[in-house]
């Protein structure tokens, strides 16, 4: 049974827009709460983001019946405390049970010993989908555009990778990884049907794993004709890990002729899918191993569990190669993420199109776009124009930057200098919000981490307006933002 929040009044504890909060205290977990507040307090905004969460809480499923489930209104403050302040599971648990602020606006009081287990809380935030976040996050922008009007007309934009949850790749270690994962899944359900065959599934591992270990060895310490020395574990490894795929595979399609209840018992999807990843991988292997062939990056597989993963060779300092996606994010002058992307394409194709789709979500009211060289193309300087009234790209070398510094107006020059803020702004999703790298797996799961992360990053935006409004000299309301 579900329901958006509970109407009753307690008498041990406040109504969520009455709970008292210490804007004396700098923790981002308080501008958070009061932009909940805020929310709660305007029906028919709080109304509109209830609605988008129940039709995928109980999307498929009846809401008047079955046990009392976490209503719509604390499922929205758990995800939006999570990654808000970047807090694991375990510890939103903790705040979930022992935090009194944060259980009032959940509308719970001191008397009310619901059990928080987290695994109950990440099941419930993982029924909302990473669109249904995104369109709660519109609306929470629109309202912070109406207290804000003016913070829609400069934009700023840049991109970055949040790295996915995955180890190192090499070709020998996602074998391991696809062979571990399926004999993992296949010799139980063997065991349970008594199926001949993989009686040495232990040994086999073992096997695999020690060819693992000779080929890092060789692959670390290098030497004098490493890479022809490296082509006897790898052609063991590929032999063998292709013979305990052609048993898997013999398996599911015996398991597949059978009835459907069989079938369902024996997850043969999930078992296919790890096994044509693998020999995916092993293909790869074969190619640059033992062929010597160069494969490009969009042929390759770094990740078994993750394969959404893309590389990137971005020349940061520290980082040369990351692993995860690209995220290109819009930031307006109040702080505000308005728009961003997870992309594979490179910065120059996508911010044409994207800047557009910005422009009419915000109708018009985008004036000021300032970005970095690496989004120069002369086609782009052109079409941006037309887009955004006075936009700011800055040309790559010495001789086009001059020539265009001395034909500079006064707003480019001024949205060049305001530009360095969005790196300050990507830090904070970073080390805030914990857009450095992805806890979740699956790609839904990047994405819904990914949505969550922004969405908290607005709602504490949001906060910190309300607060420096109720109370400007309050330590919740200092910001190093510059005023408009």
């Amino acid at each position: 049974m579900r329901k958006p929040f509970s109407r009753q009044r307690r008498l041990d504890c406040n109504s969520p827009e009455n709970v008292s909060l210490n804007f004396e205290c700098r923790h981002e977990i308080i501008p958070i709460l009061r932009s909940l507040q805020h929310i709660y307090s305007q029906p028919v905004l709080r109304d509109q983001i209830l609605e988008l969460v129940a039709q995928d809480v109980n999307g498929e499923s009846r809401d008047d019946c079955g046990r009392p489930g976490l209503n719509y209104w604390q499922i929205l403050v758990l995800s939006a405390v999570r990654l808000g302040c970047d807090y694991k599971y375990d510890a939103l648990q903790d705040l979930a049970e022992q935090h009194r602020a944060l259980r009032q606006m959940m509308g719970l009081g001191d008397w009310d010993d619901e059990n928080f287990n987290f695994r109950r809380i990440r099941d419930n935030i993982s029924l909302v989908r990473p669109e249904t976040i995104g369109a709660v996050d519109g609306l929470i922008v629109s309202e912070g555009h109406r207290l804000a009007p003016e913070a829609a007309k400069e934009i700023r934009a840049d991109s970055f990778v949040m790295e996915t949850n995955i180890h190192y790749p090499s070709e020998s270690t996602l074998i391991r990884d696809g062979v571990r994962k399926i004999i993992e899944l296949i010799v139980p359900q063997a065991e349970a049907f008594n199926l001949p065959g993989w009686r040495q599934h232990k040994h086999l591992l073992e096997k695999v794993r020690k060819l693992t270990r000779r080929i890092e060895r060789i692959a670390s310490r290098k030497g004098s004709d490493y890479k022809n020395r490296l082509k006897k574990p790898y052609r063991q490894l590929l032999q063998l890990s292709g013979k305990i795929l052609r048993k898997a595979r013999a398996l599911c399609e015996a398991f597949s002729a059978l009835d459907d209840d069989c079938s369902m018992v024996f997850n043969v999807q999930t078992i296919s899918t790890f096994i044509e990843r693998t020999q995916h991988v092993r293909q790869i292997a074969h190619r640059r191993v033992l062929n010597g062939e160069k494969v490009p990056n969009n042929e390759k597989l770094f990740s078994i569990f993750e394969p959404h993963t893309q590389l990137y060779k971005r020349g940061k300092a520290g980082e040369p190669v990351q692993f995860g996606r690209l995220i290109l994010v819009f930031e307006d002058k109040a702080g505000f993420v308005v728009h961003l992307l997870a992309r594979d394409k490179g910065d120059r194709d996508v911010i044409v199109e994207q800047t557009r789709a910005l422009q009419d979500v915000l109708n018009g009211k985008m004036e000021s776009l300032s970005l970095d060289r690496g989004f120069h193309s002369p086609q782009n300087q052109l079409l941006l124009a037309q887009i955004v009234k006075h936009p700011c790209l800055p040309k790559p070398g010495a001789k086009q930057a001059a020539e265009q510094e001395e034909t500079a107006t006064v707003k480019f020059r001024k949205a060049r200098q305001r530009h360095s803020g969005i790196e300050s702004a990507i830090g904070a999703l970073q080390s805030g919000n914990g857009m450095k790298r992805c806890r979740d797996h699956t790609e839904i799961g990047y994405q819904r981490y990914l949505s969550l992360a922004i969405l908290g990053r607005n709602l504490h935006t949001l906060g910190r307006l309300l607060i420096a409004q109720q109370a400007p000299k309050s330590l919740a309301a200092q910001s190093k933002r510059k005023a408009a």
